[in-house]
C-alpha cells in the first residue's frame, strides 16, 4: 500500500478531488490518499494555507513507520506515483531539489523510521522555525524534477506532477500560465457521472424506480 497525504484547504476542495482523481487512476498500486485536514490534526499552528506546517506531521501520523509520501494541494499527477516510492532510499526525506528552496517541501517522500524524522512531533512542529527549508535533517535524497514542475517558474517540458504554486488554472488571473488544458480536462473527467440506466439498469432495483418514475411522469403539475 502506498501511502499519501495531501494538503487539505477547504477553501478549495475542487483543487483537492482533481488532484485525488488524478492519483488514484494512474497508480498500478493500492492507494491510501488521507487529506490533511487541520481540525483533525494535533496541531493548531497554520500559515498561508491550513497545511503550511501539518506536512511535517506525515512522519508523526504514520506512527514514524515505512514510507509516506506529501503532496502540496495545488497540483496535477500525470504519472503513476509508484514510480515515486521505487525510488526510495535511506535518506530521512526525498525532494526535488531543483525547485527552489522553499518549494522543497511541496513534495516529500518520508523515510518514517528514520531517526531524524522522530524530531517531527506536533509539539516540535508546532514551534519550529525552517522547516521548509528542511533544517531538522541533513539526509535529505532527490528526486527527478519532472516530479516537481513549477508552473510560471520551470520552462515548459514534459512533467509527472504539475505543481500550480502560483494559482489553479480554475482562475482567471492564473488561467494562461501553463498546463491549464491538461487541468481542466482531469477536472472534466473527475466530476462526470455517467447516466443512470448505464450504472443501474440490470439491477433489482430498475423496475421499481422506471415505474415510480412512470407513475410520476403521469402526474399533473402543481400550479404554479
Amino acid at each position: 500500500m502506498l501511502h499519501v497525504f495531501i494538503g487539505y484547504d477547504p477553501r478549495q476542495p475542487v483543487a483537492y478531488n482533481v488532484l485525488h482523481f488524478s492519483l488514484m487512476r494512474r497508480a498500478s498500486r493500492p492507494v491510501a490518499i488521507t487529506p490533511l485536514v487541520i481540525q483533525q490534526l494535533p496541531l493548531k499552528r497554520t500559515g498561508l494555507t491550513p497545511f503550511t506546517f501539518s506536512r511535517f506531521l506525515v512522519p508523526h501520523l504514520c506512527n514514524f513507520e515505512g514510507r509516506a509520501l506529501f503532496l502540496d494541494l495545488d497540483m496535477l499527477v500525470q504519472g503513476d506515483i509508484a514510480e515515486l516510492f521505487d525510488m526510495a532510499d535511506d535518506n530521512a526525506v526525498m525532494v526535488v531539489k531543483s525547485a527552489s528552496r522553499f518549494e522543497w517541501a511541496s513534495v516529500m517522500l518520508f523515510n518514517c523510521a528514520h531517526l531524524d524524522n522522530r524530531k517531527l512531533t506536533p509539539e516540535f512542529v508546532e514551534t519550529a522555525e525552517g522547516l521548509h527549508g528542511i533544517n531538522w535533517t541533513d539526509k535529505i535524497g532527490s528526486l527527478p524534477p519532472e516530479w516537481n514542475h513549477l508552473v510560471m517558474y520551470d520552462p515548459p517540458k514534459p512533467a509527472k506532477l504539475v505543481h500550480y504554486t502560483a494559482g489553479m488554472p480554475c482562475y482567471p488571473e492564473t488561467k494562461d500560465l501553463g498546463y491549464a488544458a491538461e487541468w481542466m480536462a482531469e477536472f472534466k473527467q473527475a466530476t462526470q457521472i455517467a447516466p443512470w440506466a448505464m450504472l443501474m439498469g440490470s439491477s433489482i432495483h430498475a423496475k421499481p424506480v422506471l415505474e415510480r418514475f412512470e407513475r410520476a411522469k403521469g402526474q399533473p403539475k402543481p400550479p404554479a
